[in-house]
């Protein structure tokens, strides 16, 4: 019985001391450029990557796309060239989407060809997307505290609201968006005078609101939703936050700063980009 205990409180101790991050990785990809977006693409069983390579709003042409297969192995670097500082992306009617600082690129999503470029006008720094139940594609601005909205009629804003406190990650939850807020007050070195913290978008009234218990708590980068739960990054903080209504953020992943915006199979994996270190990391829910 002594034996028992004690083995158990080992036990026990050895999961309390075990890194969250550490607990719950699968695999950790390597080999990539800034990664910013790890997004799950469910048709094409695989990871495709978004790599800036260089500053996030210049456009320079040395972004990329990467293809990872879903046991983190490198498929394709170089899938799709001649991106200038890549982001966020969503597909619908069998295209790839990609948010590229004031343009959203359209790719092939067979061969990773670049089919076309629409212009986004009076857009300064377009971060995630995200894809509705009938296929429409939302895009934040994340410096202009706006979200855009794209089907086959072409594009408008959809809302622009001081509420959103410069928007980054987006991801269609039914009759909403919720939205990672960066927070307020942007410096130059991308703090803020104020963190952000969870909103949501209703899809029909356009109104902003505050997920109730998750405000003003961090930089917050990617979001998914799985399930009753919301995942979202903290870019500064590297760290992965799970939320659930009625509570508050609860950090269940640490990284090193520089966790993006998160991809997932909407069932037992996310997929964490680590811009700083130029890689993926795949982390089981349970």
């Amino acid at each position: 019985m002594k034996t028992l205990i004690t083995s158990t409180l080992l036990a026990i101790i050895g999961i309390a001391i075990v890194p969250a991050a550490r607990a719950g990785e699968i695999w950790r990809a390597t080999g990539l450029e800034q990664p910013e977006t790890a997004f799950f693409d469910a048709a094409g069983k695989r990871i495709i990557v978004s790599n800036i390579v260089g500053n996030p709003g210049e456009a320079d042409g040395n972004g990329y796309l990467s293809i990872l297969s879903l046991d983190g192995k490198m498929v394709a670097q170089h899938w799709t060239d001649g991106m200038d500082a890549p982001k966020g992306m969503a597909i619908s009617a069998g295209k790839l989407y990609v948010a590229d600082i004031t343009k959203i690129r359209v790719v092939n999503l067979e061969n990773g060809k670049l089919v076309s470029t629409i212009d986004v006008p009076n857009t300064v720094f377009l971060n995630d997307m995200t894809t509705d139940a009938s296929g429409k594609i939302y895009v934040t601005d994340m410096l202009a505290d706006a979200i855009y909205r794209l089907d086959d009629g072409g594009q408008e804003l959809f809302v622009r609201d001081a509420a959103l406190a410069s928007p980054n990650g987006i991801f269609a939850d039914g009759g909403r968006l919720i939205v990672a807020s960066w927070g307020k007050g942007i410096k130059p070195d991308f703090s803020t005078a104020e963190p952000g913290g969870l909103l949501s978008v209703d899809l029909a009234t356009r109104t902003v609101s505050h997920l109730p218990g998750a405000q003003k708590f961090a930089n917050l980068d990617g979001v998914i939703v799985v399930g009753d739960s919301v995942y979202a990054t903290a870019y500064m903080a590297g760290r992965l936050y799970r939320y659930k209504a009625g509570g508050k953020p609860e950090a269940v992943a640490t990284f090193k700063p520089g966790s993006a915006d998160i991809g997932t199979d909407g069932k037992s994996t996310i997929y964490v980009p680590q811009m700083n270190e130029g890689e993926v990391a795949a982390l089981s829910l349970d």
